[in-house]
């Protein structure tokens, strides 16, 4: 399953970006610690690692070096906004034990966008 990440470029434009379609996108995968996840209002609802909207269940625990500085309180999936609600795991990704996988926040996001950005400019926001 796909994590989503959404991003506005220099006209506003939004874009998804999916680590199914981007492998580039490195997830942190460390040993999480006891801070609850956050998401903000435009993900909110939202399985972190699948995008499900359905059966929330387990709470996501991010590890410390993910929660420090400026990204403490940030949003797990897109780590643009501040988060306002708890972040969860479907029960689906429990019951496969995706939620014991470490860490699922992406550490390499901004580097992503601007691929992206450069890319959409390159040919000229068609698809190859």
């Amino acid at each position: 399953h796909p994590q989503i990440y959404t991003y506005k470029d220099i006209n506003h434009v939004t874009y998804s970006m999916s680590s199914k379609h981007h492998p580039d996108l490195v997830l942190c995968r460390k040993q999480p610690g006891i801070t609850i996840g956050k998401l903000c209002d435009k993900c909110d609802g939202k399985c972190v690692l699948c995008d499900s909207h359905v059966n929330p269940k387990t709470k996501v625990r991010i590890c410390d070096e993910c929660n420090y500085g400026t990204n403490q309180g940030k949003c797990v999936i897109c780590g643009v906004a501040n988060g306002i609600a708890d972040a969860f795991y479907c029960a689906e990704c429990t019951a496969m034990e995706r939620d014991r996988n470490g860490c699922p926040k992406a550490i390499n996001v901004q580097k992503s966008k601007t691929d992206a950005w450069y890319e959409k400019k390159r040919y000229g926001g068609r698809n190859r």
